[in-house]
């Protein structure tokens, strides 16, 4: 299964990138792409001085362009998008598949006094469910938000899915560069699944200091390897990857299916 990741900053109401990185991309064979958090939409921090009429004017553009691209190259694009409802805003993942759009709503959202997105959207959900899963070729994703990663609760969600790849859309800054690369591929390896993970670039500038989107989209192996990853620049990775050595590192570890008594 060959699919990209697209590193970008916040791309507001252009395509001109799109266009051009999702041709290359189709040249090269790929079948899925990746998108981070807050790249079809302005940042977090940005949303809440905006109104939910002109970001639902954002969200009708993007998701037309994002339909018509999916079509024009027979390619599934999975993309973070804030969307409105009856007047209230919710975070999701989009996915445009060449016949259909999915929505997946992030269940876990966080909740930090400096970065509250629990209080700002409405996505509510009674129970956790299941994240969104779907086959591309035979290869089968699973869809998770970037924040979601931390919490044992949604993965066990997956269990008996038997997912190939974990697509997971980020939108990391701070110091937390090593933390997330440590996280994913731990959670790789526990879960002998690849996990493809996309985070945005650019940067936000607050009252009293700089938020800076540091990138680094990686490729995890089913092992917990390392196998890609991008810097910090605007750029396009192309992976590759195996419905086989996913089953060779299930079959070599045995994490699957075992249950321990006290």
């Amino acid at each position: 299964m060959r699919a990209a990741v697209l590193q970008l900053n916040a791309q507001g109401m252009s395509s001109t990138k799109l266009y051009n990185y999702i041709r290359i991309a189709h040249n090269k064979g790929v079948k899925v792409l990746l998108l981070g958090e807050y790249v079809l939409n302005p940042f977090f921090k940005e949303l809440e001085s905006l109104s939910a009429s002109m970001i639902k004017e954002q969200e009708k553009h993007q998701s037309k362009v994002l339909k018509e691209l999916s079509q024009t190259y027979n390619m599934t694009i999975v993309a973070p998008l804030i969307i409105v409802r009856k007047g209230e805003i919710f975070k999701v993942v989009a996915k445009f598949a060449p016949s259909s759009t999915s929505y997946y709503e992030q269940q876990l959202l966080i909740n930090y006094s400096h970065w509250n997105e629990e209080k700002f959207f409405t996505n509510t959900q009674k129970s956790l469910k299941s994240p969104l899963v779907f086959k591309v070729d035979g290869f089968k994703f699973a869809i998770m938000s970037g924040f979601e990663i931390h919490f044992d609760e949604i993965f066990a969600k997956l269990t008996g899915k038997n997912i190939d790849c974990l697509l997971l859309p980020s939108v990391s800054t701070f110091e937390s560069y090593q933390r997330w690369k440590t996280l994913i591929l731990s959670r790789a390896f526990t879960h002998n699944c690849y996990i493809l993970r996309a985070n945005r670039i650019g940067e936000y500038m607050d009252k009293e200091f700089k938020w800076k989107f540091y990138g680094d989209s990686l490729l995890a192996s089913p092992n917990g390897e390392l196998l890609e990853h991008l810097g910090n620049k605007e750029e396009l990775m192309i992976v590759d990857m195996s419905h086989s050595e996913v089953l060779d590192a299930r079959r070599a570890w045995g994490f699957k299916g075992r249950f321990f008594n006290p």
